[in-house]
């Protein structure tokens, strides 16, 4: 069974930066896309980026494009979610996801992380 344990967030103002990791052990890291997704406070669960299996894929919403980057590191079983010029509107939850392939819905990942706190004070 996956496990995906988020870490990295934190209260920071906006403007700021921060860095989300995600360990993830119990399958195969390298065969399984990873997505990132957030829970703002009242809202539903959205789609935040994913990256594919190697890495040479990437996409991203438009809420966050240009400003948030996803990485992964096979070797450290680890993805990563680079935050700049944070903004309030981007106070959440932030979950990883591990699935067989890419994808923006929550249906297509098979294993979650339980979730880390990110708020960005204005």
């Amino acid at each position: 069974q996956g496990q995906l344990v988020e870490s990295g967030g934190g209260l920071v103002q906006a403007g700021g930066s921060l860095i989300l990791s995600c360990e993830t052990s119990g399958f195969t890291f390298s065969s399984y896309a990873l997505g990132w997704f957030r829970r703002a406070p009242g809202k539903e669960r959205e789609f935040v980026t994913f990256i594919s299996r190697s890495g040479s894929s990437t996409y991203y919403a438009d809420s966050v494009k240009g400003r948030f980057t996803v990485s992964r590191d096979n070797a450290k079983n680890t993805v990563y979610l680079q935050m700049n010029s944070l903004k309030p509107e981007d106070t959440a939850v932030y979950y990883c996801a591990a699935g067989t392939n890419v994808g923006t819905r929550e249906g297509q990942y098979d294993y979650w992380g339980q979730g880390t706190q990110v708020t960005v004070s204005s």
